[in-house]
Formats: structure tokens, sequence, C-alpha cells
């Protein structure tokens, strides 16, 4: 389940995140929008999509940073 909570911004409107979303074992990504996690394109979730595909294995430094990259470029859209 995944645990969601609100964090104030600083212009007062507050932020839904996502806790700590975990993907395996060991490792898990922190404070993932809710937005950019329920945002869909072509019918599906990249951000769910991409974990998903390589659900319970340990991900490389470079796979990390590929998602954080996704995660970033999802957020971007939501700017005003």
């Amino acid at each position: 389940m995944l645990d969601k909570s609100e964090i104030p911004t600083d212009q007062g409107f507050p932020i839904e995140l996502i806790g700590n979303l975990e993907f395996n074992d060991e490792q898990y990504f922190g404070d993932v929008l809710l937005k950019a996690w329920e945002f869909y394109i072509g019918g599906y979730q990249p951000a769910e999509k991409w974990l998903k595909d390589r659900r319970d294995r340990t991900l490389s430094m470079e796979e990390i940073q590929h998602y954080q990259k996704i995660v970033n470029r999802i957020r971007r859209l939501f700017r005003v």
C-alpha cells in the first residue's frame, strides 16, 4: 500500500507525496510526487511501469539515476 502524505510548499499549496516507494527489500525512492506516480500516457503509468519491469532485483546506480530523471521530467509537466 502506498503511504500518502501532504507537505506545505512555499506557495501555501500542499504537494501530495507518496511515502517511501519500495521496489525491493533493500531499495526505495522517497518523496515521489503523487501526480508523477499517477500520470498516464499511452494507457500506462511510466513511473510505475518502469519499476514493475525491474521488480525484485537490485538497481544499479545508473538505473536509479535514470528513474529519477523520468520522475523529474513528469514533475516538470505540472509546473505552471
